[in-house]
């Protein structure tokens, strides 16, 4: 086999050349020629990246392997195992992953589409994440261990909010909710399966987030899990824009014409406008909830989705993360410059250059970010006369710095007023 793919290359690459100097076309003839061969190569080479890529992101049946084999020999529990690997009505279908540790499918269950995703341990590639490097120093599913106590598993619930949350008065109620959540016969007891599951699954920064803001209308639900991989509502739309180019191939297609198809692409504008609406409730309700304040690290379209109704979810959660987190990791780390104090992408603090360590509090709210994340998804095709008005309202938040719970009274009269005034604009109307 492979000595046919080398006389197929040969051929293809060399023979035509040995030709053409027997022959010597016309230059015209060489020209399209050589267009020809580099047509071939590029085409060659996008599709090997492609299938590469797709091989190394899309691993779900090792994940799906490694869970059923956790599950059958009753090392992990949860509400999903039996669909999964009994009676396999919950199946993984349509890739959607973007980290090969972090694997995301469009599936079903019982026939309705679900979303799946499951961690896969890999020491040698990190995505970086705080969780990720929690996960590499200890096995998923190897703390609690056995002769763990209820209340001592509580104990140990409790310290791990504290340490990712902060000291919150409501703890106490979210660990139960935890607790209820595990125990997925509902007998009143937790097995050592149940907890090594749900324990598991808490170092997932994203599930964390989801059990702490379930309650919120813009997280997606939790639909159940089985160890550390868990399965939420699908959403029609998992970017606010619907084309996105590989990063193999931003190089060769100009970001104007992305630009322009994505406004070609999007919804009606007081769609565009009502899924604004949603993302700046998002804001709110991450912003001295029950639980703290949770800080957007990573403002970007491919995280935030919409459903059918064009009410706004957010698609992927990774990149939100508790402020006593973020405080944590930035705090006393030694720098030169602000951007040695960046948490993920852009939750960025200042750096005291004579002590050369970073201070704790970040600078751009939440808002500021979000803001930025708008402006072309809003602007364009607005209503004549309310873009002076959506104009200023953007510029005047994009420009907010400052700490968000020092600010708190300018922070909200700002989300406030751009949402009054998109507000006013679909009510009324089908759109709202």
């Amino acid at each position: 086999m492979a000595r046919a793919l080398r006389r197929l290359f040969h051929l293809v690459l060399f023979c035509p050349l040995s030709k053409g100097l027997q022959v010597r076309p016309p230059s015209i003839r060489v020209k399209y020629l050589l267009l020809a061969w580099l047509g071939v190569l590029v085409a060659s080479w996008v599709l090997y990246v492609q299938y590469a890529s797709y091989s190394e992101l899309c691993r779900g049946h090792v994940c799906q392997a490694v869970i059923c084999d956790h599950y059958s020999r009753g090392v992990i529990s949860g509400s999903s195992c039996k669909a999964l690997c009994e009676h396999k009505t919950l199946t993984l279908r349509h890739c959607l992953s973007t980290s090969s540790q972090h694997q995301v499918y469009a599936g079903h269950w019982k026939e309705r589409p679900v979303v799946i995703k499951c961690g896969i341990e890999d020491g040698a590639k990190a995505d970086g994440a705080p969780d990720s490097a929690n996960r590499r120093r200890r096995g998923p599913f190897e703390k609690p261990t056995r002769g763990t106590s209820v209340d001592e598993f509580k104990e140990m619930l409790h310290g791990f909010l504290k340490d990712n949350l902060g000291e919150q008065p409501s703890l106490s109620a979210l660990v139960d909710r935890i607790i209820s959540l595990a125990d997925i016969n509902q007998d009143g007891k937790l097995s050592l399966a149940e907890a090594k599951s749900i324990w598991a699954l808490l170092r997932v920064n994203e599930f964390l987030l989801m059990v702490a803001l379930q309650e919120k209308e813009h997280t997606p639900k939790l639909l159940g899990f089985c160890g550390d991989l868990y399965v939420t509502e699908p959403l029609g739309h998992t970017s606010l824009y619907r084309l996105e180019v590989p990063p193999y191939l931003r190089a060769l297609v100009p970001g104007a014409l992305v630009s322009g198809l994505n406004r070609w692409l999007a919804p009606a504008w007081p769609r565009r406008a009502r899924i604004t609406i949603g993302l700046l409730e998002f804001v709110e309700e991450v912003f001295h909830g029950p639980y703290g304040s949770f800080l957007i690290c990573d403002a970007s379209p491919r995280h935030v989705g919409y459903n059918a109704k064009y009410d706004c979810k957010m698609a992927d959660l990774r990149a939100v993360a508790s402020e006593a987190a973020v405080r944590a990791h930035l705090k006393g780390r030694r720098c030169e410059t602000n951007a040695d104090c960046t948490y993920g992408r852009d939750c960025t603090a200042t750096c005291d250059r004579l002590a050369k360590r970073c201070n704790a509090d970040v600078v751009r709210p939440n808002l500021a970010k979000v803001c930025a994340l708008l402006q072309d998804f809003l602007l364009h095709g607005a209503p004549a006369e309310l873009r002076g008005d959506l104009e200023r309202q953007l510029r005047t938040c994009v420009t907010l710095s400052g700490l968000a719970s020092q600010m708190e009274v300018h922070h909200s009269l700002v989300l406030n007023n751009l949402k009054t005034l998109l507000w006013k604009k679909i009510s009324n109307t089908q759109y709202s």
